[in-house]
């Protein structure tokens, strides 16, 4: 009767602890944010990061600068 129960006990806390165990694995595996990728300026032609590049408008979607120079260099 206790090998039993005690089978049940180690089910359970198998059943319950493997899937917390996993959550990890999962959340290593998911891509990098978007806001890391890097854009390319159109008028100077470096590269930033497109959570700290300013955006304008353009006709063909809006483009990222590196400043606000560049922005109103491009749309002037």
């Amino acid at each position: 009767m206790r090998v039993v129960l005690l089978l049940i006990v180690v089910a359970v806390l198998v059943a319950v602890l493997l899937p917390l165990l996993r959550r990890p694995a999962v959340a290593s595996r998911r891509p990098p944010a978007l806001d890391d990728e890097l854009v390319k300026d159109p008028v100077c032609q470096t590269y930033v990061v497109r959570s700290r590049a300013v955006t304008g408008r353009g006709a063909a979607g809006a483009p990222y600068f590196c400043s606000t120079d560049c922005a109103r260099r491009y749309s002037g």
